[in-house]
């Protein structure tokens, strides 16, 4: 089975970058979709993006779009989010997930695996 752990979060200025990692254990981890949500105090877990198991064909939530980055190595069995021109509105705790349809998916509950989260503050 595959695990999950998120890394990278911190504080960050408004306009400044940051770059998460999601380290995975498991031989099965290749053929995975990873996908990466975010949840703000007070609000619900939302999509952020997500990348097939190739790392060909990638997904992004509108807020994002142009700013955040996926990406996946393989042979390194990790998943990152680069995340550019950052907004005090992008604070939340982020999380990486997993799905066994290899594919990208918005839709929270088709993931499977979850990481414990990284905080991200992003302040003005």
């Amino acid at each position: 089975q595959v695990q999950l752990v998120e890394s990278g979060g911190g504080l960050v200025q408004a306009g400044g970058s940051l770059r998460l990692s999601c380290a995975a254990s498991g031989r099965t981890f290749s053929s995975y979709a990873v996908g990466w949500f975010r949840q703000a105090p007070g609000n619900e877990r939302e999509f952020v993006a997500a990348v097939s198991w190739s790392g060909r064909s990638t997904d992004y939530a509108d807020s994002v779009k142009g700013r955040f980055t996926i990406s996946r190595d393989n042979a390194k069995n990790t998943v990152h989010l680069q995340m550019s021109s950052l907004k005090p509105e992008d604070t939340a705790v982020y999380y990486c997930a997993a799905t066994g349809t290899g594919y990208t998916s918005t839709i929270q509950y088709e993931y499977s695996v979850w990481g414990q989260g990284t905080q991200v503050t992003v302040s003005s």
